[in-house]
């Protein structure tokens, strides 16, 4: 077994060998005499040896078969070569060193593409440091992206020939905030989207790596057209429950979205946020705005407090917001309850007031993705400002309180069924951005009121409760 230390230095995941044998199916047919196949980090070969066991099985009707496989560690490269090896009439070429630095400094030298016909890959995952030099190769290569897979894919995808098939297995990430968003451009203008494969198991597909982060297999073709799209669900690795179903591309990436968010749909149905005419403004429209809670914690540590004291004000963390009640100074809560109000923090602070705040993060555990909370103000007895730390993201009129009503009404409409089931379309990991909250659509600012005023009624509010409120509202 690779040791767990040098996979994790080296971002990889081995591929489970039922994957593979899927990833090479997902492959269309091929009138191609010769097929000119990528496998970049190649592992010990477990996607090209599934690729080329579909076709000795007469899987394609290639006569010929040329495989570049990439791999950058030695230990797996000679394993890799006997395998490539075993198979009799393919041209095997296992390259050593880094595949993005010789790709994309080939990219910028010859502006050709190399022509493959074929990629399958398990790319690594790692950030890519901004003033690093795989970044600056890519760059200048033209291609902007923040991780090593998506790194991997936009290199398969720029020297795939015209009508090349590129099938890949990678985290879900990719699919919204703002960080991908060039990386989802290039995807986009060079390809079109065929085939998505979702796990519904956050961890079932790496789970010997313990990969907490959502995958996705996807089938891109170079300079396709865009065309409905197949999206396949499964539980976990088995496929014994595999489920299909096509969507029209307009489904996959809205038409009107200006950061083009690759939407996983997981069954026929359109949303019941989608079908409402009743949920169709946005924040601009609510007069709304939502930002990230502007207080990082490691960088205003000297500022930070236990407990409160005299010269310091309320520091708001995920720990004190449950729901429709704010709890604070929490003792043992292991975060400062408080911040120094002093000239290096008077800009990172809010007018004491109600907002509604949304956790950016969530466990892989809890049922809801989005988890929003009313801060009220009355928790903090006199306290003209307050702070919000990173871990929040806060719903505000231009850094100023919402009216209780509307704070309340968002508050229930974010902790829908509905909202959670149309958030997940698009979001595969445990991140709630600002920027995805604030491409949603809302009800209107009066039916969010009504919301709010209904919500400040009840003594106790269960998440049937909220459904049927919103259903009602949606209707």
């Amino acid at each position: 077994m690779i040791a767990r230390k040098r996979k994790s230095e080296l971002g990889q995941f081995m591929t489970p060998a039922s994957v593979a044998r899927f990833m090479a199916d997902m492959f269309p047919p091929s009138a191609l005499q010769t097929c000119r196949l990528l496998d970049a980090g190649a592992g010990v070969g477990s996607l090209s040896c599934a690729f080329l066991d579909r076709w000795v099985a007469g899987g394609f009707d290639f006569e010929t078969v040329e495989v570049a496989a990439y791999e950058i560690d030695g230990t797996l490269r000679e394993h890799l070569r006997q395998h490539l090896e075993s198979y009799r009439g393919v041209q095997a070429q296992v390259i050593a060193g880094d595949y993005i630095l010789a790709t994309a400094n080939n990219l910028l030298t010859t502006r050709q593409t190399t022509g493959y016909t074929h990629a399958i890959l398990n790319p690594p995952y790692k950030k890519i440091n901004s003033q690093s030099a795989h970044r600056l190769a890519l760059r200048a290569a033209g291609i902007e992206t923040v991780n090593l897979y998506s790194a991997f894919v936009a290199l398969a995808v720029a020297q795939a020939a015209p009508g090349g098939q590129i099938v890949a297995i990678i985290p879900r990430s990719f699919c919204n905030g703002p960080y991908y968003r060039p990386f989802r451009d290039f995807i986009l203008e060079h390809a079109a989207i065929r085939h998505m494969h979702l796990f519904e198991s956050r961890n079932k597909a790496f789970k010997d790596d313990e990969v907490l982060q959502e995958n996705v297999i996807i089938r891109l073709e170079r300079g396709g057209q865009p065309a409905p799209v197949t999206i396949t669900t499964s539980t976990d690795d088995r496929f014994t429950d595999l489920a299909t179903h096509a969507h029209p591309f307009e489904q996959i990436v809205f038409p009107d979205d200006p950061e083009r968010f690759i939407h996983v749909p997981t069954s026929p149905e359109t949303s019941a946020i989608e079908l409402s005419s009743a949920v169709r403004c946005t924040l601009a429209d609510l007069g709304i705005k939502v930002s990230t809670g502007p207080v990082v914690d490691f960088r205003l540590k000297e500022h930070l407090r236990d407990m409160p004291q005299d010269g310091a004000v309320p520091l708001i963390y995920p720990g004190h917001l449950s729901g429709a009640s704010t709890l604070w100074p929490v003792p043992g809560l292991k975060k400062p309850n408080a911040i120094l109000r002093n000239g290096e923090t008077e800009k990172w602070l809010y007018p004491n007031g109600f907002y509604c705040a949304v956790r950016r993060f969530s466990s892989k555990e809890e049922k809801r993705r989005v988890m929003a909370s009313v801060v009220d103000p009355s928790a903090f007895g006199g306290h003209a400002v307050l702070g919000f730390e990173n871990h929040l993201n806060l719903f505000h009129d231009n850094r100023r309180g919402l009216p209780e009503l509307l704070a309340r009404g968002l508050a229930v409409f974010l902790n829908s069924s509905a909202v959670d089931e149309s958030f997940r379309r698009f979001n595969g990991h445990t991140q709630v951005n600002a920027t995805d909250l604030k491409l949603m659509k809302y009800p209107s600012r009066a039916a969010l009121i009504e919301l709010g005023q209904w919500a400040k009624q009840q003594e106790e509010i269960t998440q049937e409760m909220i459904d049927e409120r919103v259903g009602a509202l949606m209707a």
